[in-house]
Order: structure tokens, then C-alpha cells, then sequence
């Protein structure tokens, strides 16, 4: 395969990985079974935790699965054309739930998505990213906290695999996940975040 079509290939992956992680599921399944618009509730973002908060967990779980779906499908589709294309496919996802273009980029916080790039990358390490987020969720409640555990944990648990662009990856999509958890983190320090199935 030349070097122009392989180049080709990888572009088109991270394409279709972007359009398939810019699908707002949150947002449509939201409006669909009469729950309004999502992003005019609780924290007004488009994922399953803010669905949680309409008190639908029904709606709250589909969102869950489909945001975790929209990762690994395209990483899925993308590993017949090499590992490279995979990954590339994976970071196209993420960022595009986290910036969807029919959205003007405002989307979700990338957690489940995140977890789907895991499952189609390499499981392990989505089992391990939400044991992470399991367990420190049962202890404080609070699923940004548990997130953002989970998210600084997995580039230390990535790095024992010795594949670096596969660490890189998992580091870029970390670093987003504080960054669009900067409000949560602010409302950490002040002790008033919001948890789990509360209505804020």
C-alpha cells in the first residue's frame, strides 16, 4: 500500500470517526421519548449524566451505550486499515462528541465516548478506566470526580503497554476531559459539584 493511500486511508478514518462521535444521541433520545431539550436541564450538557437528572434512567442508560457505541464502531471499522487509522478513527470520535458540528462544537464531556474508544482500542483498558470510575463513584457519588480519577489514571495504565502512539492518544483525550471539566472541577473545590441522580 503507497504511502499517498495509506495517508488517504487515515484521513478518511479520522473523518468518519469525527461524524459518527458528532451524533448528539443525548440529545435526540432527550426529545424523542418528550424530555425537552437536555441542554436547557441541570448542567445543560448533552451526556448521559445530565439525562440521569430528567429522572429517566431508561433514556439516561440508551444515551450511555450510544455515546460508548459512536467510539468503538468507527475504531472498530477503522482496525481493518491498521492500527494507526484505528486510533486516528478513535480520536476523530472523541472529538466529535466533545465538538460536534451540528452543534456549533458545543457537545458532551467525553466520558462514555472515551470508554467506547477504550473497548475498541484495547478493552483492558476500559475495563480498568471504569473499575476506576465504579469505585470512586461509590464512594463520593459524583460522576465528574469519578471521571476525572478515572481519566488520570489511564495514560499511567496505558504507559506500561510501550505503544506510544496508543498512550499519546489516551493522553489527548485525559487532557480534554479536564478541560471540559474545568466548571466541575470549580465546583469540586468549592464542595457544592452536584451528584449522582441529583437534580443541579
Amino acid at each position: 500500500m503507497s504511502m499517498d493511500l495509506t495517508s488517504n486511508i487515515s484521513i478518511l478514518g479520522f473523518l468518519f470517526g469525527y461524524l459518527a462521535g458528532s451524533i448528539p444521541f443525548g440529545l435526540l433520545l432527550a426529545k424523542i421519548f418528550g424530555l425537552g431539550d437536555i441542554r436547557e436541564t441541570g448542567s445543560g450538557n448533552i451526556g448521559a449524566t445530565n439525562v440521569l437528572r430528567t429522572g429517566n434512567k431508561g433514556v439516561a442508560a440508551a444515551t450511555l451505550l450510544a455515546d460508548m457505541a459512536k467510539g468503538a464502531v468507527p475504531v472498530m471499522v477503522a482496525s481493518k486499515y491498521g492500527p494507526e487509522t484505528a486510533m486516528l478513527a478513535g480520536l476523530g470520535a472523541f472529538l466529535g462528541h466533545l465538538f460536534p458540528i451540528w452543534l456549533k462544537f458545543r457537545g458532551g464531556k467525553g466520558v462514555a465516548t472515551y470508554i467506547g474508544v477504550l473497548i475498541g482500542l484495547y478493552w483492558p483498558f476500559a475495563l480498568f478506566f471504569c473499575t476506576i470510575w465504579l469505585v470512586v463513584t461509590l464512594i463520593f457519588k459524583i460522576s465528574s470526580l469519578s471521571a476525572l480519577i478515572a481519566a488520570a489514571s489511564l495514560p499511567l495504565i496505558a504507559a506500561t503497554s510501550g505503544q506510544k502512539t496508543l498512550v499519546f492518544v489516551i493522553m489527548v483525550m485525559s487532557l480534554l476531559v479536564f478541560i471540559k471539566h474545568k466548571d466541575n472541577i470549580k465546583r469540586l473545590m468549592r464542595g457544592d459539584e452536584a451528584k449522582i441522580g441529583s437534580e443541579g
